[in-house]
């Protein structure tokens, strides 16, 4: 499954750190709490562990360390992806601070980041008196 081209559509905003982050509302499949996650021995930093979710062996990564981020929080939450989207065709899960919720973006809304490097992020969407970056999990979990 290619990336999206679209810069519209429905995003499912969440928190990492300080910031708010979203991302297409199409690649993800459930919003789980945390639960018990087994360590994998010589996994990449950015890999938490594994979780059963419903009989499936689910990758759980840790946004984060992907995107270097430092601020500490609670990551309570696990977006999980429709394996279509990684090139393993595993499932895997983001450990999130919080999950906010699903809004429409217009393209209007959306500007390019000034930091595109690899293409994980899509854009930044500007909303009254903040900025929520846009990321692509495809590409992330593609590079990683």
């Amino acid at each position: 499954m290619s990336a999206q081209s679209a810069t519209t559509g429905q995003v499912l905003e969440f928190k990492l750190g300080d910031e708010t982050y979203c991302v297409s509302i199409d690649y993800v499949t459930e919003i789980v709490d945390i639960g018990e996650l087994t360590k994998v021995p010589n996994a990449p930093p950015h890999v938490e562990g594994v979780m059963d979710l419903r009989g499936r062996t689910t990758s759980i990564v840790n946004p984060k360390a992907v995107f270097g981020i430092d601020e500490a929080g609670e990551e309570k939450r696990i977006i999980v992806y429709d394996p279509e989207i990684v090139q393993t065709q595993s499932a895997a899960g983001w450990l999130v601070d919080e999950v906010y919720q699903v809004v429409q973006v217009s393209p209007e809304q959306v500007d390019q980041s000034p930091a595109n490097d690899n293409g994980s992020i899509r854009g930044v969407v500007k909303r009254d008196d903040e900025f929520v970056i846009w990321v692509d999990p495809a590409v992330v979990h593609a590079a990683g």
